[in-house]
């Protein structure tokens, strides 16, 4: 008999633990497939063609297209990218209506370094916070028109085909 109430107790103890962890799991998939995300702040919205851009200090009426090649010294995709940047300061530096621009969140003497260390020849260098230009991560590569206008936005280490897009677009 008192092996009965051992066996007894140990199952009632097993099915307490079988309901908690299923209500816990319950909470889980509730919280994370049916209740809505917090919002991002508006200012990391991803850019999407059509948004005004504002830099301060850049003049994009310099060139009938600018590209902000935004990097950050220490980014393991930047530096992986940089054979594709290279070929891109080559092909916008013999096309005088496409302006290469850097954007690092690093000094300017740092990130001019960083990009010499890459031998990516991008000769104007601007220092701006990732979320003041509504950038999320790096690299990113930003088209941009001659009066600031987003044309389009490629993120990441891009593959094969979409650094050919980029370079068409010049």
């Amino acid at each position: 008999m008192n092996m009965n109430n051992v066996s007894r107790k140990i199952e009632l103890l097993a099915h307490i633990i079988i309901i908690t962890t299923s209500l816990l799991l319950s909470i889980v998939v509730v919280k994370t497939y049916l209740l809505p995300s917090a919002p991002r702040p508006a200012a990391l919205h991803a850019l999407s063609p059509g948004t005004k851009l504002s830099l301060s200090r850049i003049d994009w009426s310099g060139a009938h297209q600018t590209i902000l090649v935004v990097l950050a010294k220490g980014c393991n995709y930047c530096s992986e990218s940089a054979p594709f940047y290279q070929r891109l300061a080559s092909k916008a530096s013999s096309n005088k209506s496409v302006r290469l621009i850097a954007v690092l969140p690093q000094e300017p003497e740092e990130a001019r370094q960083y990009l010499d260390s890459l031998h990516v020849p991008i000769g104007d260098v601007v220092q701006a916070e990732l979320g003041s230009i509504r950038v999320e991560g790096t690299p990113t590569l930003i088209l941009v028109d001659s009066t600031g206008v987003v044309k389009e936005t490629w993120v990441g280490k891009l593959p094969t085909e979409a650094e050919s897009e980029v370079l068409s677009r010049l």
